[in-house]
């Protein structure tokens, strides 16, 4: 089996929202500073409950150059926080692509990349 193989992404998407929304956020507050924004559950509302709920969502960047950068990990307590997290990127014009990983303690590990 490879990594890949336990991905999910949107072809499998079922009633509850799991895969990761990415927000490219510009020029923010008066220092002007450049955030992403992982959602998960945007449309739809992903349950919350010590049951059922995200974990963590992850961010990488890939940039022009093709490397890719691993701006960390947010995790989530069940009920007291939402699935949002938001990463300041210095120099986001460098990249050409950002993915994000989400994790549902349910349903898996789920995967969505934009570029840029």
């Amino acid at each position: 089996m490879q990594f890949g193989e336990i991905l999910k992404g949107k072809e499998v998407e079922g009633k509850e929202k799991h895969v990761p929304a990415i927000e490219l956020i510009r020029g923010h507050g008066s220092t002007g500073a450049d955030f992403v924004r992982v959602v998960v559950g945007k449309e739809v509302p992903h349950p919350n409950t010590v049951e059922h709920h995200i974990e963590w969502v992850e961010l990488f960047g890939i940039t022009k150059d093709g490397k890719t950068i691993d701006f960390g990990r947010m995790n989530f307590e069940p009920v007291h926080s939402e699935p949002i997290a938001s990463f300041h990127i210095n120099n986001i014009d460098n990249f050409k692509a950002f993915c994000a990983l989400e994790y549902c303690n349910i349903h898996g590990v789920w995967q969505n990349c934009i570029e840029v």
